[in-house]
Order: structure tokens, then sequence, then C-alpha cells
């Protein structure tokens, strides 16, 4: 039976407007329910990143972070990382368009905090790394804690001089730190890390990673003594350590992390980075896929990374940075109000629980076998509902759906379709390329030119407004033959 339909109103809306995901973000901020077989998360800890878009998929459709660039510097080179300063038109971690002081950045907190009350979670993720820029990272942190209470403080870094600061984090009452680990093997690591700084000296090679191989797992280990919730992040680079990432998750797992963010390699020659300039290529869709389905059953996957900028603002998926440049965000005047804030999230709360009431509704009585998957594409501006003209989307979600369960699994970017009121061959070409595996799209709205090439391509076309878990399987059952017992 077909559940009725819920108010899909999302509350915040008419406080904040909330522009489309038309701006691809890419790792930075460092996941509720993923759908991985494994959730291992107790109560507890589910109440602690219920809020945090960046540690729960579920939180991602409805709550903003924000990113303030006060750390410069770093100690470490990575093959896959260029810090760029005021480049506005990339999108991936280490760019910036300006360096804040501690307290410009604490007044642009509080004035993001009014314009988007959904804003919940203000993280330092560069564009060097936080702990080797330790007194702005630190001073940044003061402020905010004492000027907006609600807000959750987290940290990204790569490790190096974590086990120097987890007490004075645990202080500031940081309750989330994401370490960047691509390798637990230094022969590995010296194929993605040419140097690091370590005690006043630069340190090559296989020597070196041996020591930030030492020190990650040495501040892994003393933030689950300290009860500060872990989110790893790994790289994976193609023919260096796509292999190797199984065996990071297992050692990752056993010092206490909770959640493990495998994301792609970002190459390409224009950013020069060195793997962009010697042609090292990104893993495909399905290759990250099959080494996240490889690791999920040891422990949670986060599958919704965006790989933001380190001045990023916004939901994930979005990038309102340019709306809040130091020469806007210094004229306004800031409005934080915790009440209004506590009001806006209450309404945020009701509508996620009429979109779990429907997801629940979905659940067959018993598990049905022999249902095969099939993926979906899902163009959507958030709140967890299909509800994206398909011409607008720069990114469309992908679910892997059965006759039991619909299931997010990631998001591929692309360039929207329609260009001030016509659409572009050349981006439909690239559109239909990168969702070739997908069975069908699910979308608020989509024009006759896109609908005839798509479905030439032999991809269905749903348009609908609803949960995307109800859609998707709507379409299912409907379009997909079961495998006889």
């Amino acid at each position: 039976m077909t559940p009725p339909p819920v108010t899909l109103t999302p509350p915040v809306k008419e406080i904040a407007p909330t522009k489309t995901a038309e701006t691809s973000s890419s790792g930075g901020c460092g996941c509720s329910s993923t759908n991985d077989a494994t959730d291992g998360l107790t109560d507890e800890m589910r109440a602690r990143i219920e809020k945090h878009p960046c540690y729960s998929e579920e939180a991602h459709h409805h709550y903003a972070r924000m990113h303030v660039a006060v750390a410069p510097a770093c100690n470490i080179q990575c093959n896959y990382c260029n810090r760029k300063y005021d480049c506005a038109n990339e999108s991936r971690p280490g760019v910036v368009s300006e360096l804040l002081t501690p307290e410009e950045a604490a007044h642009k907190v509080l004035v993001v905090a009014g314009k988007i009350p959904q804003m919940t979670v203000l993280g330092i993720a560069g564009p060097g790394d936080p702990l080797a820029n330790p007194e702005k990272t630190l001073r940044t942190f003061e402020l905010i804690a004492e000027k907006a209470p609600d807000i959750k403080l987290c940290v990204s870094t790569n490790g190096l001089m974590l086990p120097d600061y987890v007490d004075r984090l645990k202080n500031l009452n940081i309750d989330h730190v994401t370490i960047t680990i691509n390798m637990v093997d230094p022969e590995v690591g010296a194929k993605i890390y040419p140097w690091i700084r370590w005690q006043r000296k630069r340190i090559k090679g296989v020597e070196a990673a041996r020591i930030l191989h030492e020190r990650q797992m040495e501040g892994l280990q003393a933030l689950q003594d300290a009860d500060i919730l872990c989110k790893v992040n790994s790289v994976m680079v193609p023919g260096i350590n796509d292999g190797h990432l199984p065996e990071v998750n297992k050692a990752i797992r056993a010092r206490g992390a909770f959640l493990h963010n495998i994301m792609p390699l970002i190459s390409a020659p224009e950013h020069g980075t060195y793997f962009g300039l010697t042609g090292q290529r990104g893993p495909t869709p399905k290759e990250l896929k099959a080494v996240q389905d490889d690791c999920s059953g040891n422990m949670k996957m986060m599958r919704h990374c965006r790989q933001c900028r380190a001045d990023a603002v916004g939901l994930l998926g979005e990038d309102r940075s340019q709306e809040f440049t130091k020469d806007k965000f210094m004229e306004m005047a800031p409005e934080y109000d915790l009440d209004s804030r506590k009001e806006v999230h209450d309404g945020i709360s009701k509508f996620k629980d009429a979109i779990k009431a429907a997801k629940v509704k979905l659940k067959p009585g018993q598990k049905i076998a022999n249902s095969p998957k099939v993926l979906v594409a899902v163009a959507t501006k958030g709140g967890g509902i299909v509800n994206q003209h398909f011409g607008h989307a720069r990114e469309f979600m992908i679910y892997e759906v059965d006759a039991n369960e619909a299931k997010f699994v990631g998001h591929r970017k692309v360039e929207n379709y329609c260009h001030g009121g016509y659409g572009e061959e050349d981006s439909l070409d690239y559109i239909i390329k990168t969702i070739a595996d997908c069975k069908a799209v699910l979308t608020s709205k989509i024009g006759e030119c896109p609908k005839a090439e798509l479905q030439k391509a032999g991809i269905h076309i749903v348009e609908a407004y609803d949960v995307i878990e109800k859609v998707a399987r709507e379409y299912y059952d409907q379009n997909v033959q079961l495998q006889p017992a």
C-alpha cells in the first residue's frame, strides 16, 4: 500500500531562504544515519551528532555549517594539496578567498548565525592545519564559545600536532575532531607526503611518513581517552592507497574512530598539485563505492562529504561564502539571538519527525529476498525530499534501492543544464554520462528536451515532490521485476 503523503514545508524557508545547491563544494569538515549495515552508535553518540551536518547524514539535509579561515600555515606537504588564496571559483579543501583574524572570524560567525539560523556547526579546517596555528585556532574557539554557546565547535587536522593539544581542545568543549589519515604503512605514506616539518626540521620520505603515522595513532587514542568524537578522512588515490584503505579502516576503528570518510582524490592540472601535474587520476564513482562498501562492515561510513572549502558557508552541497566576504560581513551588525535560533531548530525537529514517519511506513513487514538493487539519481535542494528542477541541479544524490529500502550511497557533481532560460547540450551529455548507471532520475520538474534525451539513454524520469525514499521505493515497486525465489 502506498503511504499517505506528509506535509513537506521546510520550517526554515520563511526565516532564512537557502539558495539551491548550485555551487558544488569540495574534504574539510568533519554522520547519524548513513545506512551502513554496521552502525555501532549509542543513543548518547547519536544525540551528540544530531545537528552536525558533517557527522550525520540525516542532519546534512537540514542543518548548515561554516568554516572560518584563520589557520594559514601547514606542517606537512600532501601531494594532493595546493593551498590557494582569493579563489572564489574553486571548491575544494585548502582554498579560501581571504584569511581572517580570530576577532574577525568570531564576528563573522555571529553574523552568519543570525542570517542562517539553521547553522549549527563552526569548524576550523585551514587553509593550512589548525594545530600548526594553535594560538589563532584556539583563540577563535574561545571567542565563539563565549558569544554563541549553542554552536558546536570542531576542528580538522592532519594529526601531526594533535597529541599536544587534546587537553586544550577538551577544555574548550570541542566535541568533534576530524583527522585526515591516508595510510598506516609509511611505505605507502611516502608516496603521498613528500615531507613534514617536525621539531623545527624538514623530514622527508618514509621517515616523515612514519613520524606522521605514529603521531596520528597517538592523537586518535588520546581523543578516545578524552571522549572526543573522531571522524577520519581518507583520500582515495588509485594505485597508491586504494587497496590499503581497508587496513587504515581497521586501525582507526581499533583506536576509537566512529566514522570513516573515504573520499575521492581531486586531481586536475589547473589545481597545481603534484598529483594533478603528474597525471594521477582520481577514482571513478564505482571504484570509490567499492572501497567504501568493503570497509562498511567494519565501521560506519560517511558518504555525504562534499570536500568543502576552508571558508565554506551553508548547507553541504552549497557554498554561500561569497555572501559573507570580509567587506560585507564587517559592515553587518550581528543578529545572533539564541531564542530565535531555538525556534527555528524546533521547527526543523518537527519537519524531521514528519520525514521519519513517512520512512517508517515504507518498511516491509519482513525482508524481501531476491530483490535486485538499482541506482537512482535524485535532484534535491535539501530537506530529504525531491524538490529540485533537473536543469538547476549541480549535483545528484545517488540512492541504492531494492524492495526493502532506499539508502544513500553518494553524490555526483555535474554542470547545471539550464543557463538563463536555455539548455546546454554539452552539459546534458556530461550529465547523462555521469549518471549512466542509474535507472531513473527523481526530480521535481524537467523540460521536454532533457527528458527525451534521458529516456533515449534508458533512464526513466520520475517527477515528484515528496520524501526521497518514498519516491524511490514507489519507482522501484512499479518498474523493477523481482527475481523468482
